[in-house]
């Protein structure tokens, strides 16, 4: 479940744009060739040889190549390789000149120690997470993604009362869309949520027309199944889906299935067809928003997400779910009963 914090934060980082000319590839003739055949390697899915390439690219850049950067710590984080995270961070600070691209920079370092952080579990490094997402804002004060996972470092720190001065700054400069701004409120009034595998927010429409939003299915076991009709494994695992969406219906579960087909009618047919009722989605591929930052790889594949928005469990094939959801729809209950009966 690593690669979707991985995937959330990059997709954080385009808020502030980079100067175009550094982000064309290397200069070096060598390296423009090696940092080609790197994204041969991508185009194929054979990221540890893209992963090297890109190294090797930026090797002969003389450290100057930025896309190469970026791509070495988006798979350093992938791999666990938090020595070449850092190092391709550094370049990149030692290397950038407007104040946007050191902002940005300072960012990325920071989200590399904060991932090695949560992996590692020491303090140390969630603190000098704290600092490079601070010389970021320090660089650029209008910098959201910065504040946000700042509060996050903080929270991480047990410094809850900083966390939320964090949280709150980046409330009041988020756009009015940004899917966090309501995540932000929740850590704000509840900062165990801020050290917590939370899942990523998102906001879809069904197939029948209706808006769903992860942060609106608060207090709701949630059951998030990615799949395709041309995906063989997929329609042997239905009968399962279709079942526990039937025996929990009148229970606080939430059942969402994703489909990755980029035919929306013969989707469409198929829904029908086969009496799939839950809520239905169509995200049009491998490369959809949702698939994206679930950092979809391979289907059926299956998040379990608690009544708090916490990723508790994760499946790739047709797995045995049913006894996971029961747990958690049995908490859930709980703490309906319990809200009610508060004054």
């Amino acid at each position: 479940m690593r690669h979707i914090w991985i995937a959330l934060l990059f997709a954080c980082a385009v808020n502030l744009p980079l100067a175009q000319e550094r982000n064309e590839g290397p200069a070096n003739e060598k390296a423009q060739k090696t940092y080609r055949e790197a994204l041969e390697h991508v185009n194929k899915h054979m990221t540890l040889a893209a992963f090297d390439e890109f190294k090797k690219a930026d090797k002969q850049d003389g450290g100057r190549c930025l896309p190469c950067q970026r791509n070495i710590i988006k798979y350093a984080l992938a791999f666990h390789d938090w020595k070449s995270a850092e190092f391709a961070a550094d370049e990149m600070i030692s290397e950038a000149h407007k104040p946007q691209e050191l902002a940005l920079s300072h960012y990325q370092c920071g989200i590399v120690l904060f991932q090695e952080g949560i992996d590692k579990r020491k303090d140390e490094i969630f603190s000098r997470a704290h600092e490079e997402f601070s010389k970021a804002v320090a660089t650029v004060a209008n910098f959201p993604a910065a504040l946000y996972s700042d509060g996050q470092a903080l929270a991480h720190l047990r410094q809850d009362e900083a966390a939320k001065a964090q949280f709150q700054q980046y409330i009041k400069i988020a756009k009015p869309d940004d899917l966090s701004r309501r995540r932000a409120q929740r850590f704000i009034a509840d900062p165990e949520l801020a050290r917590a595998r939370m899942a990523p927010p998102f906001v879809v429409s069904t197939i029948d027309g209706k808006q769903l939003s992860l942060d609106d299915l608060q207090g709701k076991v949630v059951l998030l199944d990615f799949w395709a009709t041309w995906c063989g494994p997929c329609r042997q695992a239905l009968p399962h889906i279709r079942n526990m969406a039937k025996k929990f219906q009148d229970q606080p579960l939430v059942i969402l299935s994703v489909s990755l087909d980029d035919d929306e009618q013969k989707w469409k047919d198929f829904v029908t067809k086969n009496e799939m009722t839950w809520p239905q989605y169509l995200d049009g591929g491998f490369d959809g928003p949702i698939a994206k930052v679930f950092a979809i790889r391979s289907i059926p594949h299956t998040f379990t997400i608690d009544s708090d928005g916490v990723l508790q469990d994760e499946h790739i094939g047709d797995a045995s779910m049913e006894g996971k959801i029961k747990k958690l729809l049995a908490r859930a209950r709980e703490l309906q009963v319990a809200e009610k009966e508060s004054p």
